[in-house]
């Protein structure tokens, strides 16, 4: 299903509205763009990540076939409350937004965190979910997630000191292309000049860090429980959650698909490679008969 539109559909991601909802009495931000008509897509953020943080190509070409949402959850960016430390609580909070806006069967695409958080959704509410798309992400107790602290703490205080983005070393390669890559990206974060989002609280980073470790600690995952279909992609490169983690989540999801890895690339490798992703994920997320 979806919500009426009471004002013309923004043509870009740069120019999308910001929009609220109250989920139990608490103030979500959120953006909305693309058709009317289609099963929703609901963008699941990474680790510190508010609306601004979205590649609008990727945004845009998603948006170009289908609803495309994207939102603050609870205590991030221009959404009120405060940030839980747990992956499965923000599921919830993620239901509760999309049940607040209305819709009962949704598409999820989730890059890093928001991957934990689109398989617990996937699993605990399963008639809500019709496909998934898991980017730069791995299964509770995935090797190396539990480091991811450690590394952005490490990048973050090289990035201070060279003045650069921490962004351009935790999400892209070392490589003369990977840099590149890093600087076309980060000129296209700030393509949007108006009404842009609130940057993270550092209360709400350090509880969303908390809540990583405590995924990356956990016993490994019962992926079987997630039935619908899953296309999984990333950089071949990953050192915020390492490749091997992507390899095992389409192995292991009884619907796995694994989009070969983007070479050169690492965590953003969705970004990177937006030409080739976008293509390949609106193929993926072409309606498919109900079993």
């Amino acid at each position: 299903m979806s919500t009426p539109s009471t004002s013309p559909a923004p043509t870009s991601y740069a120019n999308a509205p910001n929009r609220s909802v109250s989920v139990r009495g608490v103030t979500f931000a959120y953006r909305q763009l693309g058709p009317d008509e289609g099963v929703p897509l609901i963008l699941l953020n990474h680790l510190s990540a508010v609306l601004d943080n979205w590649d609008p190509r990727v945004v845009d070409g998603l948006a170009a076939r289908r609803p495309v949402i994207t939102f603050d959850n609870r205590g991030v960016g221009a959404s009120g409350g405060s940030t839980p430390d747990t992956i499965e609580a923000m599921a919830r909070d993620t239901v509760l937004f999309i049940r607040a806006l209305g819709y009962d069967r949704v598409d999820l695409l989730g890059l890093s965190m928001g991957g934990f958080i689109a398989q617990v959704i996937a699993a605990e509410e399963p008639h809500l979910v019709r496909k998934l798309i898991l980017a730069g992400t791995g299964p509770a107790g995935g090797p190396g997630i539990d480091k991811v602290t450690s590394l952005t703490i490490r990048d973050t205080i090289k990035a201070v000191l060279t003045h650069k983005d921490p962004k351009q070393y935790l999400f892209f390669t070392g490589t003369a292309n990977g840099r590149r890559a890093a600087h076309a990206f980060l000129d296209r974060l700030k393509e949007r000049t108006d009404d842009r989002d609130q940057a993270i609280s550092l209360s709400s980073f350090r509880a969303q860090l908390k809540a990583i470790h405590r995924w990356g600690r956990q016993a490994p995952a019962d992926l079987s429980r997630i039935r619908q279909p899953v296309l999984v992609a990333n950089g071949e490169s990953d050192r915020m959650v390492p490749s091997i983690n992507t390899v095992d989540l389409a192995a292991r999801l009884p619907q796995g698909e694994l989009e070969p890895l983007y070479p050169d690339a690492g965590h953003g490798g969705i970004f990177q490679h937006h030409d080739r992703f976008v293509p390949r994920a609106l193929e993926f997320l072409e309606p498919y008969p109900a079993v």
